[in-house]
């Protein structure tokens, strides 16, 4: 059997195994095992299964070894435990009550304030799924104490959270950089323009939509004196020196990516006990839910190196480039065509395994075309991003509802979702359009 077509089987098997819901994990690592066997076993023409085992164990397990024990992965659990113990010493909290009692007096300003909180969440954290739900507990139950509308006041958490994925430290800009073998930190640096945009993106529509109906927005009753905007504003330092800690230390060359996030780790737990708002208790559940986290990370990552070392045998990825190369399409529509990939994905799966399914075919035709791949990197978590709160299933979307409950159904969230999706099709649109967005920061540090 040819390499190619085993490839093509194996891509096949893997949506079946997928739209059936079988977890990522599993449904990676079994497939690519039965096709790197398939191909062994087929090589000489005749089907010979006792030259395959050996094979395709060194495959399975050499890949599994090189992946955990490499360095750029250790960054993973340092940026999700900074995460979890920043929100346990009410670090993260801090970022949303000064932004709060800031833009409480406007029309939606405790919305934008949410939005605002996510962005300052993500600049810690990396993770839009621990955004949204942390931010769900803290912002949706106050706009609906207040009467906001309820699809103004979970749709704006559930798309704020999304930037945890594109604002720095993002766990997928380390996954697209381990799997592609591209620059961290320049990944980091790509994504910061395309969060800010986002982030204002998402203001403006709280803005337009609190302007065409005020009722959706009652504005705030108590004002907040100039002392208490001050002081607001004062207690949200820790975040900021977490975040000065993470980027003037990396791109200062004080510290590698993973080193900045060690030390950014050390100074969150050192506050936190110096304020007296974090206990062992919270240390001990912060790292409980961390090992839980990145196991699960890194169980997704093994997998997928294995499926990675099966695709490159099936020759699936060469073939595909000279097939699009031979039909001559030019690059925006390819483009094109792999953003409506990426999008259909991203209605149904989740980031982590959407992105290791697709980068063994993606990358290799954008390199053909030239493109650089710190851009297509921001494209890639761009999409992912929308994909998390794209119906029908949109991660972040269940992850609030979970946590708001019966307060706010599902189909509250999405019905004032589109208007945030709109905000992100736009940011996306001036990302293709103009790539010195995500590159101009990037390349300023070499």
């Amino acid at each position: 059997m040819d390499p190619a077509t085993i490839g093509l089987v194996a891509f096949g098997v893997m949506l079946i195994l997928l739209a059936m819901r079988v977890p990522i994990a599993f449904a990676l690592m079994g497939v690519a095992t039965l096709a790197a066997f398939a191909i062994f076993a087929f090589r000489t023409g005749t089907f010979m299964p006792e030259r395959a085992l050996r094979a395709t164990a060194s495959i399975v397990f050499s890949n599994s070894f090189d992946l955990i024990h490499s360095f750029d992965l250790s960054m993973i659990p340092l940026f999700v435990v900074l995460g979890n113990i920043a929100y346990r010493a009410g670090i993260t909290t801090a970022v949303y009550n000064s932004a709060r009692v800031w833009l409480q007096q406007l029309r939606g300003g405790v919305a934008m304030a949410s939005i605002v909180g996510c962005g300052g969440f993500s600049a810690i954290t990396g993770s839009s799924i621990a955004c949204a739900s942390t931010m769900g507990r803290i912002c949706t139950p106050e706009m609906l104490r207040m009467g906001y509308d309820k699809r103004l006041a979970t749709a704006s958490v559930a798309a704020g959270g999304t930037m945890g994925s594109l604002i720095p430290p993002s766990v997928l800009f380390i996954v697209y950089a381990i799997f592609t073998e591209t620059s961290v930190s320049k990944l980091f640096l790509a994504g910061i323009l395309p969060g800010l945009l986002t982030l204002i993106g998402f203001v403006i529509v709280v803005l337009i939509w609190s302007a065409i109906d005020p009722k959706v927005a009652p504005v705030a009753a108590e004002r907040a004196s100039r002392a208490e905007r001050l002081r607001a504003a004062l207690e949200a330092w820790p975040a900021v020196l977490i975040f000065l800690i993470v980027v003037v230390g990396i791109y200062g060359g004080f510290f590698t990516a993973t080193a900045a996030a060690a030390v950014a780790v050390v100074a969150t737990t050192a506050i936190g006990f110096a304020q007296r708002r974090l206990s062992l208790r919270d240390l001990w559940l912060a790292v409980r839910e961390t090992c839980i986290q990145s196991t699960s990370i890194f169980i997704v990552a093994a997998a997928a190196k294995i499926f990675v070392a099966a695709i490159a045998l099936t020759g699936l990825a060469p073939a595909l480039v000279q097939t699009v190369s031979e039909a001559q399409l030019s690059f925006p529509v390819l483009l094109l065509c792999i953003c409506a990939v990426y999008l259909a994905l991203g209605m149904f799966l989740d980031p982590i395994g959407i992105m290791v399914l697709t980068l063994p075919l993606a990358v290799p035709m954008v390199e053909a075309y030239g493109m650089n791949l710190i851009w297509f990197g921001v494209v890639v978590v761009k999409l992912l991003e929308i994909g998390l709160i794209t119906p029908p299933v949109g991660l972040n979307v269940f992850v609030l509802s979970n946590v708001v409950g019966k307060a706010a159904p599902i189909g509250a969230i999405f019905a004032g979702i589109w208007r945030f999706l709109c905000a992100d099709v736009i940011v996306l649109g001036l990302i293709l359009a103009f790539p010195a967005i995500s590159l101009v920061l990037s390349e300023a540090v070499q």
